[in-house]
């Protein structure tokens, strides 16, 4: 089938291919469309000099320095303008993932009180070591016991005024002393993110520097705080990831299966649902239907999740939320939070698809509601999948359309079978970083964004690093990208330099190792740490990189201001909105490397952003001697 050079121009995926030609068929609007419909976009909010912080304005600062406004109504220049409006998105960032660790805190909690509704502690070897680390007595005690004192210990660092943050310890002694140095090591998780709000208000912290100094301390309470709370919780309660092989893309989809697709953010929902769609009873009520089972498949984050655990199928990321539902072969698409399309409303009614929202957080125009909650997990899950099942026949044959499309995946790999994989020691990648086998480590991650044709930017970047023996580590969005053209398989270390494809074959590993969802962050954190304490070196003399090719979300800016606080320059793939501060710029791609070590680049072009990660690694072993 021949497409029009405008849909071959949005993706490199040929399902989204065959998807957009089918929506253009049915005139049904997608992301790409509403995308063109605001070109050209507002060039103030692009240059982020534009403040509604109070109801004098709205104010906007002249590009120009001859002519037009040069200072707010209440006297603000655009580096301060531009600096307040970037630790907005830090803390609208940190807290989105910090929240999802307080609901992973919270179901801890209810479960080792004996009050959720089907939960349990999955991992009581993270729980022993978590209780450790916290200084929790764990002989002769129940995992219930020392569950219960980790989830209050865990909620303290929310609500926490003084001191610090646990897990920021896990950073190298060197790092930490740098953030005390420049006083942004992180007190209570709550607390930074409020700061940031009080300090951008009118009238309150006008010096650029200093505003742009607590965004980086919100984000650390983000990485080093909330989003590692996420991560370790989930793992207790639903099992530290391993590797397992799956499938990624919208061929994952049954036309002769009930199909749900899981959506948003919070393994505390999935995991239900994937429990409710294994129940003897709702799977007979398929049937019973002409349907041959429920196939549950996962979209964005949430497919992240409950591949790495289950091995639940992908079927695709960010920008493919619509394409799923256009399908016509999704009978419910479930959601909770983050990074949903408030557009599937509408879309869904086009269609015979349940669109269920779950949270109180998150209701949707369009949207069935039913209320999740913890204490009645899996009978309210039973009831949302019951839902789903009973749609089955009321699908339209004609409006049926799956992609064939998919591929195989090898996905799980947590620090911990990290370290497995290796014969339980890093020696191994130690050994392989020095020889020059493995030139360093890149940590890609983030989000898809129209701006960028879709994909593209992950897959081109992580293979021109693979091919130069770049070892790939990554989560969100990116790891879903790469799952669909093949990179996640041991086979495409063909694609991998003569180093990277030694290693990779001789471990039985991917050249590019998937590590979970946005928060799993966290675990590259961790990671990186232990790398550094066997090195004796800190993070920021490490060989490694970061990049976020296709970023967009606030969460996004939040991640890579504490992947940059954690001493690793990281290359943005999209223009955050700051050039129109000559100081913010400066700040973020130059003096940030004499306050943590690290600093940004923005690169649109793929390889040549990859050139940059290269380079910079090449930099960092020289200073090693290696």
């Amino acid at each position: 089938m021949a497409y029009s050079d405008k849909i071959l121009e949005r993706s490199i995926d040929p399902t989204v291919h065959q998807m957009l030609a089918r929506a253009e068929q049915l005139g049904l609007e997608t992301i790409w469309d509403r995308y063109e419909k605001m070109l050209p976009e507002c060039g103030f909010g692009e240059l982020g000099v534009c403040c509604r912080n109070c109801n004098m304005g709205p104010c906007r600062i002249s590009p120009f320095e001859d002519e037009g406004p040069q200072r707010g109504i209440c006297g603000a220049s655009a580096d301060i303008i531009v600096a307040r409006n970037l630790i907005r998105m830090i803390a609208g960032g940190a807290a989105a993932h910090s929240d999802h660790g307080r609901d992973l805190a919270h179901t801890l909690l209810l479960t080792a009180e004996g009050k959720s509704g089907g939960y349990e502690i999955k991992d009581e070897i993270k729980l022993a070591a978590l209780a450790g680390e916290y200084g929790i007595p764990t002989d002769g005690r129940s995992k219930e016991e020392i569950a219960l004192d980790l989830a209050k210990a865990v909620y303290a660092e929310f609500g926490k005024q003084e001191g610090f943050l646990q897990f920021t310890r896990r950073a190298p002694e060197k790092r930490v002393a740098q953030w005390q140095k420049m006083g942004i090591d992180p007190r209570g998780i709550d607390r930074e993110i409020v700061e940031i709000m009080h300090r951008t208000h009118i009238g309150v912290d006008n010096d650029p520097v200093n505003l742009i100094l607590q965004g980086l301390k919100a984000s650390i309470a983000d990485g080093w705080g909330g989003s590692m709370v996420a991560t370790e919780i989930s793992d207790v309660l639903f099992g530290t990831p391993a590797p397992v092989r799956s499938e990624a893309n919208l061929g994952v989809l049954k036309e002769d299966h009930v199909n749900i697709v899981a959506h948003g953010h919070e393994p505390v929902l999935s995991e239900m649902i994937l429990a409710a769609a294994a129940d003897p009873d709702l799977v007979a009520r398929a049937e019973a239907l002409g349907a041959k089972g429920i196939n549950v498949v996962g979209m964005c984050c949430t497919g992240n999740e409950i591949i790495m655990r289950h091995g639940i199928p992908l079927a695709g990321n960010f920008m493919q939320q619509e394409l799923a539902v256009i399908t016509g072969a999704v009978d419910a698409m479930i959601v909770d939070v983050q990074c949903i399309m408030p557009a599937l409303g509408d879309l869904c009614e086009c269609f015979h698809t349940r669109f269920i929202s779950t949270s109180y957080k998150a209701k949707f125009p369009g949207a069935v509601h039913m209320q999740f909650n913890e204490e009645n997990a899996l009978s309210i899950a039973k009831e949302i999948v019951a839902k789903a099942v009973d749609n089955y026949n009321n699908r339209v044959p004609e409006k049926v359309f799956i992609p064939s499309e998919k591929s195989e995946c090898m996905v799980g790999f947590s620090a911990e079978a990290i370290i497995k994989a290796l014969g339980g020691t890093l020696d191994p990648l130690l050994d392989a970083i020095k020889s020059g086998a493995i030139r360093g480590i890149a940590g890609v991650v983030g989000c898809n964004n129209p701006k960028i044709k879709h994909d593209e930017g992950h897959v081109e970047l992580v293979r021109e690093l693979i091919k130069n023996d770049v070892l790939v580590v990554n989560t969100g969005c990116n790891a879903i990208a790469t799952a669909k053209v093949g990179l996640m398989l041991p086979e495409a270390a063909d694609e991998a330099g003569d180093g990277l494809k030694g290693v990779c074959r001789a471990l039985g590993i991917p050249p590019v190792l998937h590590m979970g969802s946005c928060v799993d962050i966290s675990r590259i954190l961790v990671v990186c740490a232990a790398v550094a304490d066997a090195l004796g070196v800190d993070i920021s003399d490490l060989p490694v990189a970061g990049a976020a090719p296709e970023w967009m979300s606030e969460k996004a800016v939040s991640i890579g201001a504490y992947v940059v606080s954690s001493g690793i320059f990281t290359v943005l793939g999209t223009v955050p909105p700051v050039l129109g501060s000559p100081l913010v710029t400066e700040v973020l791609t130059q003096t940030a490397n004499d306050v943590v070590g690290a600093a940004f680049a923005v690169e649109t072009d793929p390889v040549k952003g990859a050139g940059l990660m290269i380079a910079h690694i090449d930099q960092k072993r020289q200073a090693l001697g290696i």
